[in-house]
């Protein structure tokens, strides 16, 4: 039988959907430059809503990419805020996981800031094990089989022990 490799954080992406472009853009950029120190990457719309005047291309959102100790350090305050739970409907199938932040004053560093106003954010977690790299690598390039991926109880039981946070 093969050894088991514990699951691993391999990024954290936090995002904040505004739903339009200009000024609260750009607030939303600042509010995760304030909480992450990383310059956040506009998201474009991929399709037109005439009902809410979204035009394809358009940009609606940021986000910032997270990794290694930096995506450690951001989930355990991310984690106070919620203090220590977490919903079992948060995990999908392959380990992955995501929790909205509500505002992001709740953070031990941040006040309110009447020019920025509120806003809250997802943050999406991405597990796997050793061994990923395969499924990126651009020469003999293949799938992670099953029996390697994570698995949701597996996710779970990673950040119970990890985090010690509490899954309900």
């Amino acid at each position: 039988m093969e050894p088991k490799f514990e699951p691993r954080i391999e990024k954290v992406t936090i995002n904040i959907g505004v739903g339009e472009a200009g000024e609260r853009l750009e607030k939303a950029e600042k509010v995760l430059k304030l909480l992450t120190g990383r310059k956040p990457v506009k998201t474009l719309a991929k399709r037109t809503n005439k009902e809410f005047g979204i035009r394809k291309g358009m940009p609606i959102g940021c986000k910032v990419t997270l990794r290694k100790k930096e995506a450690e350090e951001f989930l355990r305050k991310a984690f106070g805020i919620l203090n220590n739970r977490i919903p079992s409907y948060s995990f999908d199938d392959e380990g992955n996981f995501s929790f909205g932040i509500p505002d992001y004053t709740l953070f031990p560093d941040q006040k309110y800031d009447p020019e920025i106003g509120i806003f809250g954010m997802d943050v999406c977690v991405t597990l796997e094990r050793i061994g990923y790299r395969v499924k990126r690598r651009k020469i003999r390039r293949r799938k992670i089989p099953d029996k390697h991926r994570v698995k949701r109880e597996e996710a779970m039981e990673y950040i119970r022990r990890r985090f010690n946070v509490e899954v309900i």
